[in-house]
C-alpha cells in the first residue's frame, strides 16, 4: 500500500504519533519518527519499525518549538531517504488553565508545538513535493478543531488553526499531486490526556474517575475512548493513492462528539 514511500511523523516516539508511525511501517513505509524519550524505548521503537517495513528506520530529536531544527529534520529525511512523501504533522502539547490565569509561556509553547511546528514542516517539505508532483501531508487536529471546551484556550485556538492552514495549503497545492488533510480524533487515553486529568480535575474540583465520565467521555456518544489503531488506520488510507481525491477536508474520529 504504501512500499516505497518515505514519511516523517512528528510526535511519535508515544502515544497516537507511535501507532501511526507503526501502522505506516507496517503498510511498507520507510519511517523517521521523532520526539523525546529514553534511548532504550527509541532504539526499540526503530528496530521494530524496521522488522515491520524491511527497511531502516531514522529518528529525529528535533524540537518543535524551534524552526531550524524543524528544517533540519526535514533536510536529513530528504538526504537519507532520497525524498519525503508522507509528512504526518502529530507532535502536541495540553496545559489546562482559566484564560484570565493561563502562562504566558505556555500558551506560548503550546502554540509553537500545536500549530507553529506543523507551518514549518510543511514549509520545508512542500519544495521536494512539489518537484516530483506527489505528497501527502496529514495534520492531526483535534475535536477541539471543531468544538471547544473550558479552560484549553491555546489547545482549542491551536488546533482550530491547524485546520485553517491546512485547508490553505491544500488549495495551493490541488494541482500538483499532493493532498493535505486534517483528521480530528476525540479522546485518545495517551500519556497526553492522562496527564490532563489530575489538572481537570483539580480545576473543576472533582475526582480523577469524574473527569473521564462526565468530562471526556460525556462528549463522545459512543461513550468508549478512540483507539489509536483506529487513528492511525485513517492516515494511512488518507497517504494511499485511494485517497487522492480527498484534499482540505476535516476527517472527525471522534465517537460521534461533533454531530451534536
Amino acid at each position: 500500500m504504501l512500499k516505497n514511500r518515505n514519511a516523517i511523523i512528528t510526535g511519535s516516539t508515544s502515544g497516537i504519533g507511535r501507532g501511526i508511525a507503526l501502522k505506516l511501517a507496517e503498510k511498507g513505509a520507510r519511517v523517521m519518527i521523532n520526539g523525546f524519550g529514553e534511548q532504550a524505548e527509541i532504539e526499540a521503537l526503530l528496530d521494530e519499525l524496521q522488522k515491520r517495513s524491511g527497511q531502516p528506520a531514522l529518528y529525529s530529536p528535533a524540537d518543535m518549538t524551534k524552526p531550524q531544527e524543524i528544517e533540519d529534520m526535514v533536510r536529513v529525511a530528504e538526504t537519507e531517504f532520497g525524498s519525503v512523501d508522507i509528512l504526518v504533522n502529530n507532535a502536541g502539547i495540553q496545559f489546562v488553565s482559566p484564560v484570565e490565569e493561563f502562562p504566558i509561556d505556555k500558551w506560548d509553547a503550546i502554540i509553537a508545538v500545536n500549530l507553529n511546528s506543523a507551518f514549518h514542516t510543511i514549509r520545508a517539505a512542500l519544495p521536494d513535493m512539489k518537484s516530483r508532483g506527489q505528497g501527502r501531508i496529514v495534520n492531526v487536529a483535534s475535536a477541539h478543531s471543531k468544538a471547544a471546551s473550558p479552560f484549553k484556550s491555546a489547545y482549542v485556538a491551536a488546533k482550530h488553526g491547524v485546520v485553517g492552514l491546512t485547508k490553505t495549503v491544500a488549495l495551493e497545492v490541488a494541482e500538483l499531486g499532493i493532498t493535505v488533510n486534517a483528521i480530528s480524533p476525540g479522546y485518545v487515553l495517551t500519556p497526553l490526556v492522562a496527564a490532563q486529568i489530575p489538572a481537570t480535575a483539580k480545576t473543576r474540583g472533582i475526582t480523577e474517575e469524574e473527569v473521564k465520565r462526565d468530562v471526556l467521555l460525556a462528549a463522545q456518544p459512543t461513550k468508549r475512548f478512540i483507539e489509536v489503531d483506529d487513528i492511525a488506520e485513517t492516515v494511512a488510507y488518507l497517504c494511499s493513492d485511494a485517497a487522492k481525491g480527498i484534499t482540505g477536508a476535516n476527517i472527525s474520529i471522534d465517537g460521534g462528539w461533533t454531530a451534536k
